[in-house]
């Protein structure tokens, strides 16, 4: 009865994946695994063929679908077969579509290896259905305190699924990442040295974070990205490690190159992306290829294919105007810090649009805007910025004010309580600057771009 469960759950889930596909071919979708899932619970179990020591999970807050898909391109330039979850589906559902899709009529595994990014807060469950031999972990920040609450309640969750026949991949730099190589029966640090991008803060609002082991203050020699870097603890002396495994250094941004000093000797590479948070995505799925044996000159050649999933980074265009968004996690200090470094780090003259707002992950929904004050804006409003344009129907005076602390002038800030999309791409009209950068939530940037392909000529783009 078992078995005809599963093949019917499986029948049922390739035939809606097919339809899915035949509708719209660009749309990842989990109702294929829901499907599987609803009619057999145990689908995920009853797949033939994974081995654990070739199934590999990524995790962490940050980075994730990007390193996943930097693998998976790793993987295929050395024509080596996984099944992977590439539109992000991390969940439970996502990982049955995922592997319902690389599978026989009879439900054998088809590919050799398994790559899946996983969710950090479902990681046990999705452990317990498929066991994984091999974790990297990106990083472990706050996010989403609603539902992950502090990084200590993550690094526990992470820390559950590691034993002794685990390899694990953590970031040298990151303190509740480092923390976890004791856990694993094999630990391998991958590391990114300083760079022309790395940088140092002290102000009066710069944060740091305890330190995992004893509860001291962690301090950092200096930031590769915001709270990633070469660090020490004030109290017992936990540190990033002197000699981790892998370790990209003579990074040239100018060249698009680095060298990754590893076990097989230093390996000349390309990279195409400039904001500095790729360095450890390459960093840490270069680490997971060659330690799977693939070979030096394929895993060079997937580097110089690598091309990154959408949806971190795109432009609206509305008028003479060129709105760039960049992509953050909500509640996430992190991704907000590395837009802002992104963004001046651009010498033009620009508009800087700030729409955060009411999160609404469940009820209660609230207003809280801890993590604006965990960034440091200074070198933002110090970077020939013409005009700050905060709009949000609930926390508009919120991020002006966080902008008037970091030194802005209230001259040159506008206030619009309101989410109207017209009301703001008409404000953005009033400036003569061409260049404008947005960080707001995905929706947002959902709403304002359609708008402005739509209504282009009478609310975006005129003369001032």
């Amino acid at each position: 009865m078992g078995k005809l469960r599963f093949l019917l759950a499986l029948a049922a889930g390739k035939g809606l994946a097919r339809a899915i596909n035949l509708i719209d071919p660009s749309r990842g979708s989990n109702l294929p695994g829901e499907l599987a899932l609803k009619l057999d619970p145990d689908f995920i179990r009853h797949i033939k063929g994974p081995v654990r020591e070739k199934t590999i999970f990524v995790t962490g807050t940050n980075g994730k679908s990007t390193t996943t898909n930097l693998i998976a391109t790793l993987f295929r330039a050395a024509g080596v077969s996984a099944a992977v979850n590439l539109e992000g589906a991390n969940l439970k559902a996502g990982v049955a579509a995922t592997l319902l899709k690389n599978t026989t009529l009879g439900g054998k595994l088809k590919t050799e290896y398994i790559i899946m990014e996983t969710d950090e807060r479902y990681l046990p469950i999705i452990q317990k259905e498929l066991p994984c031999g091999q974790l990297l972990v990106t990083n472990i920040q706050k996010d989403q305190v609603q539902r992950n609450g502090e990084p200590d309640l993550i690094w526990r969750k992470i820390s559950s699924v590691i034993d002794p026949e685990t390899k694990l991949y953590v970031n040298n730099e990151e303190p509740y990442c480092a923390a976890l190589a004791e856990q694993a029966g094999k630990a391998l640090r991958y590391s990114v040295d300083a760079h022309d991008k790395s940088f140092t803060k002290l102000s009066f609002y710069t944060t740091t974070m305890p330190c995992p082991c004893c509860g001291s203050p962690i301090r950092f020699e200096k930031y590769n990205i915001d709270n990633v870097g070469n660090f020490h603890c004030t109290g017992c002396g936990f540190s990033s490690a002197e000699k981790p495994e892998y370790k990209l250094e003579q990074i040239s941004y100018a060249e698009h190159s680095a060298v990754l000093a590893s076990p097989k000797g230093e390996i000349a590479l390309p990279f195409k992306y400039d904001a500095p948070y790729f360095l450890y995505c390459y960093a840490g799925a270069l680490a997971v290829a060659l330690e799977n044996g693939l070979p030096v000159e394929r895993v060079v050649q997937g580097c110089g294919e690598f091309v990154n999933i959408g949806g971190r980074m795109e432009d609206i265009q509305a008028g003479s105007k060129t709105i760039h968004y960049l992509r953050m996690k909500q509640e996430n200090p992190e991704t907000l810090q590395s837009a802002l470094d992104y963004i001046a780090a651009d010498p033009k003259r620009k508009i800087f649009m700030l729409g955060l707002d009411e999160l609404t992950d469940f009820h209660p929904h609230y207003t809280n805007t801890f993590y604006a004050f965990d960034c440091d804006l200074e070198k933002l409003v110090q970077s020939n910025v013409e005009r700050f344009i905060c709009f949000s129907g609930t926390v508009s005076y919120d991020a002006a004010l966080r902008l008037v602390y970091a030194g802005a002038d209230p001259e040159r800030i506008t206030v619009l309580p309101t989410n109207d999309d017209k009301t703001i791409l008409d404000e953005l009209a009033r400036w003569d600057a061409d260049t404008v950068y947005l960080i707001t939530w995905l929706h947002k940037f959902y709403d304002l771009s359609k708008y402005a392909r739509t209504h282009q000529g009478q609310s975006a783009g005129g003369e001032n």
